[in-house]
Parts: structure tokens; C-alpha cells; sequence
């Protein structure tokens, strides 16, 4: 019953935030980092699919681009549809040598039994104490807001996307890609 609770205030509190306008919803979440600055470097643990949990650090990604995603909580319906997107279309950021990241503040149990659930395939990073989300701003109380941001080889941060549409936001971030390689 908790969880059910739980899981219509976060909605609620998302259907408002999507209402804002976006310097009033970024505002909310916190001071967004610099573009074309240096990323907000972390270590967190996480799960990939594989049923291991492995510590992931940004840094680790140098050399190629990252999809950093934040989203709210395993197994509500927003976030759900988000991963299956990005799992959907893991093959077209294989082929473009893109690693996709999601940050929430559940812990890694929770991301390990939602990527069994959903056949997720790339890493869920277990940010309990919210800090890393607060770092891209994108923390709201007791959650990570649904903003997504595009790392570059150098670990430079390229594009922020806040408050996306979870049914078209990897075809979004694809499509960004492709524009922010072919112009360099």
C-alpha cells in the first residue's frame, strides 16, 4: 500500500513539474551544470543486467560519448517506458560506440530486479544519498528528476534535455547525436 502511495505522489509531483515552465522546473531541481564544462565526475554502484554489481565511474566513459539519464523510481510507468526505449534502441548507441547511463536514488537491488524485469542491458547506478543528482541538479525531494545529459568523448558536457517525454526520448538523444558528432 506504501509503495502505491508512494508511487502516485511521485507521478503527481512529476504531471506538476511538466506543467512549469523549464527555468521554473530547472529551478526546482537545482543549479544545472555548464555546457561544454567538464561533466560532474562520480562513482556509483550499479547493476548492467548481468546480475553483478560493479562500481561505474563517469571517467571510465572517457574516449567515447554518454547518455546520462536520470529518472525518478524503478517500475513506475514513465520510467519504465524510458528504459525500454533506451533498451529498444541499445543496438543504434552500440553501432555509434555510446554508453547509456540511468541514475535514480533507488538502491541496487531495486535496479537489479528492474533490469531483470525489463532485459536491460547497460547500467542502473544506485545515487541512495542523491548526491550525483544534486550535482546535475536534477534532485527533487527525495528524487531524481527526469533530465538527461549528453557527455562527449572529453568528458565534456554537450546537451541537457529536462523534463523529456519518456516515449520519444531515445530517438531524441539519437538524433542529437548525430548532429553533435557529425559537427565535429
Amino acid at each position: 500500500m506504501f509503495k502505491l502511495f508512494r508511487t502516485l505522489v511521485i507521478s503527481l509531483c512529476l504531471v506538476a513539474l511538466l506543467w512549469l515552465p523549464t527555468n521554473e522546473a530547472q529551478a526546482l531541481g537545482g543549479k544545472q551544470p555548464d555546457l561544454n564544462a567538464p561533466a560532474p565526475q562520480f562513482t556509483l554502484l550499479g547493476n548492467a543486467g548481468d546480475g553483478e554489481i560493479d562500481e561505474y565511474s563517469l571517467s571510465d566513459y572517457l574516449g567515447q560519448w554518454v547518455v546520462l539519464y536520470f529518472y525518478p523510481q524503478d517500475f513506475t510507468p514513465g520510467c519504465t517506458l524510458e528504459a525500454r526505449r533506451f533498451q529498444q534502441d541499445l543496438p543504434e548507441y552500440n553501432e555509434r560506440n555510446v554508453q547509456i547511463l540511468g541514475v535514480s536514488v533507488d538502491d541496487v537491488n531495486s535496479h537489479e530486479q528492474f533490469c531483470d524485469a525489463e532485459g536491460l542491458k547497460f547500467p542502473l547506478l544506485a545515487d541512495s544519498k542523491g548526491e550525483v543528482s544534486k550535482s546535475y541538479g536534477s534532485y527533487l525531494t527525495g528524487y531524481s528528476l527526469r533530465h538527461t545529459y549528453l557527455v562527449d568523448p572529453e568528458g565534456l558536457l554537450r546537451k541537457v534535455y529536462l523534463g523529456v517525454n519518456p516515449a520519444i526520448h531515445s530517438q531524441e538523444v539519437l538524433a542529437d547525436l548525430d548532429s553533435l558528432t557529425a559537427n565535429s
